[in-house]
């Protein structure tokens, strides 16, 4: 949710401080602040409702004057963007600074506790509560000293926060913790580096230590990094681990936006994912995840698929390709209505969790109650030595490189891409797929890269052209069925979160019980028609629509001729097996979606409301 940056050392802490914040800012951008310790041991605070570049207009002044300061990207939970509302926060002797990721669930019981101590509070934010409560605890001990402070202050709360804290008395120290949101330490040569992740401090430094759940670590130059465990006080041996994370990666590489790079990084990011993976050559399918629990997850009663947003798009088609392919049967459910559901979950189930991130606070809560449970939980991630990586019992990383742009893209089609390994792999090993089948399969999914690099070249012009058509547009309906019915609301999804205008998902069939009603002369309903897969069904569908005179966008398979007759517009993708046509039709929606967006003046990249990585519930 929020972006956190810190720094201590011998450089100016103003400029990596913004630099790593425009980085972070991916992560919320309604509110932005600095805290510098100055030449005399004070703090200087600047922070302003808006953008990381409305924070560079007003705190230019403090470039040069300090080597050690931290800073905050926020998206708002307790209080709306405002000056006030923005982080850092300070306590009321003044000595403290804070920025913090995440919520602090009992922040109003310590508030009003501190109320009655005497304390006021400038700010709506649980953040404040939890900077006078260090403080409260220094005032009311005078033998503590401040780390000693913060381990006691958050032992009081319950909640998820990353943190990281000075004190004008600790000139040079930089506090961190965390529990439930992520937090990386960067060590330089004579340096030390904070973020959200590692892309701030990406060209000083390859080694790193990723702070573990329920950790936090006391920082300086003088003594290094302190690490030790929030509830017991016990000492911990930093693990340094090698960065793989260019700065090639996390820059626009010529592109207007991340999210149209990530969109073209597709052919390459599916090729990665396979890679290793997949040897058509030999007839073979290698994931050492899956293979060395092969019979427990052969033998298992039920998969239940967990994920939230597009990463449940993914899992929805999962879920057909493994019963399809492997016949065992799969549930999907929303993480965040799983773990309050009271769902049945035994030892014998295999529970598949799905998020980009790997940091995803509602996917963390779901699995952490189906560990309790005894089940097997399987972990498809895009980030190396994320949370949900740490905590799973097996798993298989994406490989689709960072996602920069809020909307995901290349991180979905990365995932039918692993969803598709694991259905083939399982169906193979258990004799519902036949040699014959399985070759034929694996050599499609072989050839998915190059004909996404075709999608990419043959439907570029043609969605920016299509897109200008329906700029003002305020509705649209996204059909499919089979596979492509999660595709339709994933394609739903993306119109939704960038451009702002409402779009909804359907199956075809269900249009008729509901959907129909608001089909007009001025609806546009894009449906999903590949060959494969209900074809006549569908001829069915746009039929109805054309009689109700709906503006139909048809994306369809190269030189159909039935569909694309009756269509307004037409977007063609390569043919392949129905089971892969969700990745190579999601790819000119997402251009769809990008291209409406532009068109209407959106920040494609940070839409409004929106964070890359939910850290909180």
């Amino acid at each position: 949710m929020c972006g956190i940056v810190g720094y201590t050392g011998f450089q100016d802490a103003y400029e990596i401080v913004i630099n790593g914040l425009r980085r972070l800012e991916y992560r919320g951008y309604d509110s932005a602040g600095i805290v510098l310790e100055n030449k005399d041991k004070k703090f200087e605070v600047v922070k302003t409702k808006g953008k990381v570049d409305d924070l560079v207009e007003i705190s230019k002044k403090l470039e040069g004057t300090a080597t050690v300061g931290m800073g905050h990207t926020r998206w708002a939970t307790h209080g709306v963007p405002s000056d006030r509302n923005s982080h850092p926060h300070v306590s009321n002797n003044g000595k403290i600074a804070l920025v913090h990721n995440g919520i602090i669930e009992n922040y109003d019981t310590i508030k009003t506790m501190l109320i009655e101590k005497g304390f006021i509070f400038h700010s709506e934010t649980d953040t404040e509560v939890l900077v006078n409560l260090i403080q409260y605890f220094m005032d009311t001990d005078s033998s503590l000293d401040f780390p000693t402070a913060i381990r006691l202050a958050l032992n009081e709360v319950y909640g998820a926060y990353a943190i990281t804290v000075m004190h004008e008395d600790y000139p040079g120290v930089l506090v961190v913790a965390r529990l439930g949101s992520p937090l990386a330490i960067g060590l330089g040569n004579q340096e030390y580096f904070i973020a959200s992740d590692a892309s701030p401090f990406v060209e000083f430094t390859k080694e790193a230590v990723y702070l573990e759940e329920g950790h936090m670590a006391t920082i300086s130059l003088e003594h290094g990094i302190d690490i030790r465990t929030i509830k017991g006080n016990e000492k911990i041996t930093p693990q340094i681990q090698e960065l793989k994370l260019s700065l090639e990666q996390i820059e626009k590489g010529g592109y207007e936006h991340f999210m149209l790079k990530e969109i073209f990084e597709q052919p390459k990011s599916i090729h990665d994912t396979l890679r290793g993976r997949l040897l058509v050559n030999e007839g073979i399918i290698k994931m050492a995840g899956i293979w060395d629990h092969l019979e427990r997850i052969n033998q298992a009663q039920k998969i239940t698929i967990i994920a939230c947003g597009t990463s449940w798009h993914a899992g929805l088609i999962g879920e057909y390709l493994i019963e399809e392919f492997a016949r065992i049967p799969v549930e999907v459910e929303y993480a965040s209505e799983f773990r309050y559901r009271n769902p049945i979950i035994t030892d014998k189930d295999i529970v598949i969790a799905i998020s980009q991130s790997g940091e995803t606070a509602d996917t963390m809560a779901a699995i952490k109650m189906a560990k309790e449970k005894g089940a097997f939980i399987y972990g498809i991630c895009n980030v190396v030595d994320s949370s949900i990586a740490r905590i799973t019992d097996a798993g298989s990383y994406t490989h689709a490189g960072p996602e920069i742009g809020v909307a995901s893209t290349k991180a979905f089609t990365s995932q039918l891409t692993i969803l598709s390994l694991i259905a083939l792999k399982l169906g193979k090993h258990n004799g519902n797929l036949s040699n014959q089948e399985f070759m034929r399969l694996i050599t499609e999914l072989d050839a998915l890269p190059k004909k996404v690099e075709e999608v990419l070249e043959s439907t570029h012009e043609i969605t920016q052209e299509i897109a200008k058509h329906f700029v003002n547009a305020q509705n649209f309906l996204y059909l499919g069925r089979g596979y492509n019915f999660p595709a339709a609301l994933e394609g739903a999804l993306k119109l939704k979160e960038i451009s702002y205008i409402h779009a909804e998902g359907y199956p075809a069939a269900e249009m008729k019980h509901g959907p129909i009603a608001l089909i007009d002369e001025n609806m546009p309903i894009v449906i999903i028609a590949p060959r494969q897969g209900h074809y006549d069904k569908i001829v069915s569908n746009v039929q109805e629509i054309k009689a109700r005179k709906g503006k139909i966008i048809a994306v369809v398979n190269s030189g159909d001729t039935q569909v694309a007759s009756m269509a307004d517009f037409v977007i063609e993708f390569p043919e392949t097996s129905e089971c892969f046509s969700p990745i190579l039709a999601s790819v000119p929606l997402q251009l769809l979606a990008y291209y409406v967006a532009v068109y209407r003046g959106a920040n494609v990249d940070q839409p409004r409301n929106l964070a890359k990585s939910v850290t909180v519930e």
